[in-house]
């Protein structure tokens, strides 16, 4: 079973992307190799729906951030042994003795430098893996880590005979023409297998590592997961991850309250922290730390967003008729018996007050019922929360506040319960003298 999250949610919650800026993606890719980063890719593709699994890497993480230690290889290092496993050998050592001795000779005659670039690749793999070999002396402990299991994998490799013999020569001088050969057959053939499986060890490492010093650098937390069903999320504190200084706020939801109405004026952080759960949500199914302080959630089948939902002038479709699509879809969504965490910012904005009011509270009521799921819900239109605490008993009613200094307004992102009565449109606008520029 996969876990749902379609394009838009995606970019509503600024999740993938190298190059995006901003995005959750670069915050956590601070790895140092081609293979960690495409690990790295495959994690944020493909969160875990088995709660074991995810309490699994998450105690990987969370080891790792307390280990806070610097992956001992840099990319330039590691492109170099990279490439240098990109070419075979050959099956038996008298051929591959033949192809290094004949590399020898075009570098002699044509300036060939590929056994110069054999020597090098040979120098810095024996290097790697000596440094290698030392730098997992930090992990010997005398208590059993979630690290273990690697651990003994990447010393059972290292201790082989063969590849022992190898690294006896430190990696120091340029190798004889038979011992280069012998040693790039051993490599590139007899060990080949493991290798490789030594490779990706170090891909997992690098990930490890930089995913564990983030989460150290940021003050993240580690999540736990509980099987689906459990109908669970509990956040003592919660902020969105790209603020450095981000405001915290508590979150409870349960199948008894499972979803939260939220109201405020604009600026003061609706959107953000309806962003920040649906980030810690989808960060706590790849078992990776995130921007809270604790959290205990049930496993869900995916999340599903409407926060910035464009219009389409190639398909024809209004912004009112994009935001009905979009509940159309997460309806179907939610009508299936699936669990699903859902994020709707101010339903229905791109039509009339009188028919937002109407389809705001109809929809809402609706999605209540399904309390296999939770949902946030914000909206401009206060007048919806009165009519629904009158008709649920399922539903948080909780706002984000505006304090006036004066005729200023001023914004505390800290949760409240109840409906906002913050009226303070007009005040702004009037602060700006939009109407008296229009008088002159």
């Amino acid at each position: 079973m996969s876990f749902t999250v379609d394009k838009q949610t995606l970019e509503d919650l600024n999740l993938l992307g190298k190059f995006t800026p901003g995005s959750v993606f670069a915050m956590f890719n601070k790895v140092h190799t081609s293979g960690g980063e495409r690990l790295l890719q495959q994690f944020f593709k493909n969160p875990l729906t088995d709660a074991t699994t995810i309490n699994k890497r998450s105690e990987l993480f969370c080891y790792f951030q307390g280990k806070n230690l610097d992956f001992p290889f840099s990319r330039v290092e590691f492109q170099l042994v990279e490439n240098y496993f990109s070419t075979a050998s050959r099956r038996n050592y008298p051929a591959a003795l033949m192809v290094v001795f004949s590399k020898k000779m075009q570098a002699a005659l044509l300036k060939d430098e590929r056994y110069s670039a054999l020597q090098a690749g040979l120098v810095a793999t024996i290097k790697l893996l000596n440094a290698l070999s030392a730098f997992l002396e930090q992990f010997q402990e005398s208590n059993p880590t979630p690290f273990d299991e690697e651990l003994h994998v990447l010393q059972g490799i290292l201790a082989m005979p063969s590849l022992r013999n190898v690294l006896k020569e430190r990696g120091d001088n340029e190798f004889s023409t038979p011992k280069l050969a012998a040693y790039d057959h051993v490599l590139k053939h007899t060990l080949r297998r493991n290798i490789e499986v030594l490779l990706e060890c170090i891909y997992r490492l690098d990930v490890y590592l930089a995913v564990g010093k983030v989460g150290k650098a940021q003050g993240f937390a580690c999540a736990q997961a509980v099987p689906k069903g459990k109908q669970i999320i509990e956040i003592a504190a919660l902020w969105h991850p790209a603020l450095i200084k981000g405001v915290a706020n508590p979150v409870s939801l349960s199948e008894h309250n499972n979803m939260i109405f939220l109201t405020g004026a604009n600026m003061a952080g609706k959107s953000t922290f309806m962003k920040s759960l649906g980030i810690a949500l989808y960060l706590a199914h790849m078992g990776f730390p995130l921007a809270a302080r604790g959290m205990r959630f049930s496993v869900c089948d995916g999340i599903y967003s409407s926060i910035n939902v464009p219009d389409s002038l190639n398909m024809g479709y209004s912004h009112f008729f994009a935001e009905v699509l979009r509940v159309k879809k997460a309806a179907e969504e939610v009508a299936s018996g699936k669990s699903f965490l859902v994020l709707f910012d101010e339903l229905f904005k791109g039509t009339n007050v009188k028919d937002a009011y109407d389809a705001t509270l109809s929809v809402t009521t609706a999605f209540a019922q399904f309390r296999q799921c939770f949902f946030i819900i914000s909206t401009h239109i206060i007048e919806v929360g009165e009519a629904l605490q009158k008709s649920t008993d399922n539903v948080l009613f909780a706002y984000l506040p505006t304090v006036m200094d004066g005729k200023v307004p001023r914004y505390t992102y800290l949760l409240e319960k109840g409906i906002t009565t913050d009226r303070q449109g007009m005040l702004i606008i009037e602060n700006e003298g939009i109407l008296d520029l229009l008088k002159s």
